[in-house]
Formats: C-alpha cells, sequence, structure tokens
C-alpha cells in the first residue's frame, strides 16, 4: 500500500518529467526563427518551390554543391536569408560578413537569382528548408554513393523499392513459420495429454525429418517463389538501366582537370564550350581554344619544362590533328535537346544537368537524363519571366492563371518538343 506521501512524490515526478518533455518539444519547434510557419500546407508549398529551384544545388542536411539549408533561419535572421535567397549577389556585394565567407567557402560560385519568388513563396521556401522531410545523414551519405548504380528518381522503380519488397516477404515468411511452429508446438502437447489410438498416437509423436520437408511440394513452392522473384527483380532492374548511362566517367586522352580550371581558375563554361548560348551543341572545346591560354602556360606553378598533357595539346596543333575526346553525355538519336534554349533563354545553370561541375577532377554523367527525369523538370520547374522578352506574350497569355509560369504550361510536355 502506498502511503499518501509517496503518491504525491509520484504525481510530482510525472509533472516534472511531462514539464520537461514539453519543454524539449518547444525547443525542437522553435529550434529555426519562430517566424518561420511550420504548418503542413506551409512546408507541402516549400518543398514544390525547392524542389524546381533548390534541389540541384541543395540538400537540406547535408553538403552538396551548396550548403546544407536545414538551420538556415537560426544561422541568420529570416528576412536575411529570404534577401539571399532573391539575389545573393546584392547581399554580397552589401559586405555582409556571414554570406560573404559563405561565398568564399564555396569557391565564389554564384547562386542563381530568384527575384520572381514572392515573399509568400519565400516563406513557403523556408517552412520546408526548417521543417520539412528529416533526412538521415548516413543514408543519405550512402545513397549518394550508390547514385550511380541506382535508378534515378523519374527514370522508373527505385531498385531500393524492390530489396525492400523482397525482404518483407521474407520476414513474412518467417514470420508464418514461426506462428506455425508455435501453433503444432502447443497442439502436440495437448494431444499427448490425450488418450489416442495407435495411428494417431504415431502420428501425433513422428519425429521431424529434414529430408521430407526438403522434397515436400509446399517447400518447393516456396524455394521457386523466391528464385522467381529474384529473377524477376533482376531483370525489372536491368530493364530499366537501360540506357541510362549515370555515373559515366570515361579517362579522356588528356587529364583535363574541371577542377582546376572551373573551380580554382573560376574559367567561364561559355569559354571553352562556345556553342552552349547559340546553339544545340555546347561543343566540344577544339586545340586552338587551349592555346589561347597554354600559349604561355607550360606547366604547373613552380615546375619547368612543358607538362606531359599539355605537350598533348601541342602535339594536336602541330600534327593538325583533333583531340579524341570521348563523350559522357549521350542522348539517343530520337530525342531533341538544344542548349541555347535552356542556358540563354531559359537561364538554367550548367550544375542543374551536370552537377557541381567546378569539383570534378574527371567529368561524369552526374544526372539521369532519362525521359521521367526531363519531364519531372518541366513539371516543377518555375519560368524567370522577369526581363526576358522572350516569354512576354506566354505571360500575357496565361494573366489570369493563379500559378506560376512553368514549363509544362508553355508545351513542355508535348511530345513533339524533344520527339521529332
Amino acid at each position: 500500500m502506498l502511503s499518501k506521501r509517496s503518491l504525491v512524490g509520484i504525481r510530482w515526478n510525472f509533472h516534472t518529467l511531462a514539464v520537461l518533455f514539453f519543454m524539449l518539444i518547444g525547443i525542437q519547434a522553435f529550434a529555426a526563427d519562430p517566424a518561420v510557419d511550420s504548418s503542413d500546407e506551409a512546408v507541402a508549398a516549400g518543398k514544390a518551390i525547392f524542389n524546381a529551384n533548390c534541389k540541384q544545388c541543395h540538400k537540406l542536411d547535408q553538403k552538396y554543391t551548396g550548403p546544407a539549408l536545414r538551420g538556415a533561419t537560426d544561422r541568420q535572421p529570416a528576412e536575411n536569408v529570404k534577401k539571399f535567397i532573391k539575389n545573393s549577389q546584392v547581399v554580397i556585394g552589401s559586405g555582409d560578413s556571414y554570406y560573404n565567407d559563405l561565398y568564399k567557402e564555396y569557391n565564389n560560385v554564384n547562386m542563381p537569382q530568384h527575384e520572381f519568388l514572392s515573399d509568400d513563396d519565400l516563406n513557403n521556401l523556408l517552412a520546408y528548408i526548417e521543417f520539412g522531410d528529416k533526412e538521415d545523414p548516413a543514408a543519405a551519405a550512402a545513397t549518394a554513393g550508390a547514385e550511380g548504380g541506382e535508378v534515378a528518381a523519374g527514370g522508373g522503380i527505385p531498385s531500393g523499392y524492390l530489396t525492400v519488397i523482397l525482404v518483407v516477404l521474407v520476414v513474412v515468411l518467417l514470420l508464418i513459420l514461426i506462428v506455425l511452429g508455435l501453433i503444432i508446438s502447443v497442439l502436440t502437447k495437448y494431444l499427448n495429454k490425450q488418450e489416442l489410438d495407435e495411428d494417431d498416437q504415431e502420428f501425433v509423436s513422428q519425429k521431424f525429418n529434414a529430408g521430407k520437408v526438403l522434397k515436400s511440394d509446399g517447400f518447393i513452392i516456396i524455394v521457386t517463389a523466391l528464385v522467381v522473384a529474384l529473377v524477376a527483380k533482376t531483370a525489372i532492374d536491368g530493364l530499366y538501366s537501360v540506357g541510362v548511362q549515370q555515373g559515366y566517367a570515361p579517362t579522356q586522352p588528356i587529364a583535363y582537370s574541371h577542377k582546376l580550371h572551373a573551380g580554382t581558375l573560376e574559367i567561364e563554361c561559355q569559354y571553352c564550350h562556345t556553342g552552349v548560348e547559340i546553339g544545340r551543341s555546347a561543343n566540344i572545346p577544339s586545340p586552338n581554344i587551349c592555346m589561347n591560354c597554354h600559349t604561355h602556360v607550360q606547366n604547373v606553378q613552380g615546375k619547368e619544362g612543358v607538362s606531359p598533357e599539355i605537350q598533348k595539346i601541342y602535339d594536336a596543333v602541330d600534327n593538325n590533328t583533333p583531340i579524341e575526346w570521348v563523350r559522357v553525355h549521350n542522348l539517343p538519336d530520337l530525342a531533341y535537346f538544344n542548349h541555347s534554349q535552356h542556358v540563354k533563354v531559359g537561364g538554367i545553370e550548367c550544375q542543374t544537368c551536370h552537377g557541381p561541375i567546378q569539383e570534378m577532377e574527371v567529368v561524369g554523367q552526374h544526372s539521369a537524363l532519362t525521359m521521367g527525369w526531363c519531364i519531372d523538370c518541366h513539371r516543377q520547374t518555375e519560368i524567370a519571366t522577369e526581363g526576358n522578352a522572350y516569354y512576354d506574350k506566354l505571360v500575357q497569355i496565361h494573366v489570369y492563371s493563379k500559378d506560376a509560369l512553368k514549363v509544362k504550361d508553355i508545351g513542355g510536355l508535348e511530345c513533339a518538343k524533344c520527339h521529332y
């Protein structure tokens, strides 16, 4: 029997723990700027904006091309974060020490302007950044490492889903076997206590025979089903990976480093890939473009003589032979893609499709470049129409629409746009 004093002590401890519990919940909820809306509606709207404009370079809980975003309004006031999202160069130019340090940390890579985002859009985006999908950093890193071998989003059923389904089926099967074993054990004990005739007693008392189990119809059916499931999974994985070259990074005839040229030296992509803003193809640079610099730059700083890799450029020029670069990104002949439409008109950054190219020693295919991947981008990407005369008439046509103008609204999902 509990004394009154003991009961009071238990109640006091319960109330103390309850207060601590709700304090922890409050700390978690308001770890970010309390002005950020945490409602499900705001988070859902913010996720759509994030996927359309930020996903290519950022993740919530880990560094990617840009910094991890979660906690942005904890590190800086929400208004400052919104100003940086809209026009990062204006904030950096104002001398803000925090954002200037961040700019230098990420190799002075300019973030695209998002002047077209309204204040409500920015509030929703911050809601998703602070309260959106939680990522397991370890799992996310593992996923990023295996990205080349998995089917990307929009490119079919991810291999991981099929694996999970198979594991669940095996676990369910084991649980069924365990339950059946327990039922058999209980029934056997019960029947052994009953008065049975000789035949029944012999059947109940029989010992487990592994040979009979292995030869039984049920065991054969189960093994056959598992084999068929594994073969089907392998076949489906193979079918969905046909034509997908994500992660492909061939060895080139010259060890050209994008990390050095585009990253450290900050050479614009358009300097070497001259067709990116004027035509369908970005163009692979010819030796004469290389010689614009390497007529004077002959080796790595601090070393004497001509570098063996740079010598290959000289040899190509002297012998009047092209450098046989290995093409990395290959679209099928049935698909039409125009670089100038995306880069010059649409204002799409190279990293959107090619990933953090300024960090690559050896260039590899970053994105899946499947039909599903392209369609998903066209469905989610909002068009930056402000100050772009190309879209003026399209904006007039959609002036009565309440939703932001996206690629899908201007024919981005029409078959003939890409297949002709």
